[in-house]
């Protein structure tokens, strides 16, 4: 007990309050972001319960795809606020064509979404792999290094450009120079 105080006071008597507070409310998401430099922030579609697509998928049809549910909806919106009180802000807002893609997009609340083809998952060859990552490559290789760009996208694209698999919603900070990428716990 008397070694808290002594260590209170000298706190204290040093001035050192502020940075230690500071140090503690160190936020994991802007961290990560940081410690690779990154300029993009994949993100994959929110809880769309299923596996795969339907075998009638049309990718202009919503009703033909798995989609997101409640809890899905409801996991987008939270991702989306807490990206806002991490104090995230990005620069462009880009979606795979798939419906679950975009409403997850859509509720986080960042931007205006754009589709991007680049984005669309060749899980089940519903797009073309090697076409997908060569528009993704072309499209990353384009973007600012001092500005963020998020990617709502899909497991099996967000693997195959970081080589780190993610659950529905989960994050991965990537540098378009040097290529690191690294996990993002949103949630």
């Amino acid at each position: 007990m008397l070694v808290r105080y002594l260590l209170l006071f000298f706190i204290i008597s040093s001035g050192s309050v502020q940075s230690v507070f500071a140090a503690t409310n160190v936020d994991p998401i802007m961290d990560k972001l940081r410690e690779i430099d990154a300029n993009v922030l994949f993100i994959r579609h929110a809880i769309a319960p299923g596996f795969g697509d339907p075998d009638n998928f049309v990718i202009n049809q919503c009703n033909t795809q798995r989609n997101l549910d409640a809890a899905g909806r409801s996991q987008a919106i939270a991702l989306g606020q807490k990206l806002k009180q991490s104090n995230i802000v990005v620069d462009k807002v880009y979606s795979s064509y798939w419906c679950r893609c975009l409403e997850t997009a859509k509720l986080l609340q960042l931007g205006v979404v754009v589709k991007f083809a680049g984005l669309n998952s060749f899980f089940e060859e519903h797009a073309d792999r090697n076409q997908t990552l060569k528009l993704l490559q072309e499209k990353l290789s384009e973007l600012d290094q001092n500005s963020l760009t998020l990617m709502v996208t899909h497991q099996v694209v967000i693997q195959a450009v970081s080589g780190i698999g993610v659950s529905s919603g989960g994050g991965v900070a990537y540098n378009t120079r040097t290529r690191k990428a690294v996990r993002v716990a949103i949630e």
